[in-house]
């Protein structure tokens, strides 16, 4: 009898080859409470979609800001004499702006654009991965004056892809500026202050 449990082996127990045999009944690997463990933060963590949707509102109000002003100071504004609104320190001034964000680049307006539209596509495709609150906000500004400022490259003049960027913000010693640009600055600037303090797009936090 002896020599047949030997032979057959006992669960929980060295078998004839001196390897370990699973106990009758034992949970498989990763299923104990380690197991559980990571299955309940996973079922805890910060919906996706809910950040996604924040990402996209931000955008959506960031771009709708900047629409409504552009269309206001066209119809209002352009080929009329600056609007004072703090003295000499700020003006309403509208120009239209065939370079990059605050009139740098100029000659560059194709390759701006361009840029402008691999941000949007860049934005889209990290939102797939986006856990964190701060990170929806700051890439839902810059999604958001992207657009804006797209939206005046492909439908202003001179031409579909070479359209001048509406500007009208000149505080003093400073240039002219739109609230795309603003928006842009600003996602920009929160997404430095995140990445310093090593919280990633997933929600993770890494420290160096």
């Amino acid at each position: 009898m002896a020599e047949a449990e030997r032979t057959i082996g006992t669960p929980g127990t060295p078998d004839g080859d001196g390897e370990q045999t699973a106990a009758a009944g034992a949970p498989p690997a990763g299923t104990g409470a380690a197991g559980a463990g990571e299955r309940q933060a996973t079922a805890w963590r910060p919906g996706r979609g809910r950040r996604i949707a924040v990402l996209f509102a931000v955008a959506v109000f960031a771009y709708a800001l900047d629409l409504i002003s552009k269309l206001l100071v066209v119809s209002r504004l352009e080929g009329h004499a600056p609007i004072r609104l703090v003295g000499d320190l700020l003006e309403l001034h509208a120009i239209r702006n065939p370079g990059a964000a605050f009139g740098f680049g100029a000659a560059f307006t194709i390759i701006f654009t361009l840029i402008a539209a691999a941000v949007i596509v860049v934005i889209i495709r990290l939102a797939r991965k986006l856990y964190s609150f701060p990170w929806a906000v700051a890439l839902g500004l810059l999604l958001g004056g992207a657009l804006g400022n797209l939206t005046d490259r492909i439908f202003r003049a001179p031409g579909v892809f070479e359209g001048e960027v509406v500007d009208f913000i000149a505080p003093k010693g400073f240039a002219v500026f739109n609230l795309a640009d603003s928006a842009i600055v600003c996602g920009g600037i929160l997404i430095v202050l995140l990445s310093f303090r090593g919280l990633d797009p997933d929600g993770t936090v890494h420290k160096d």
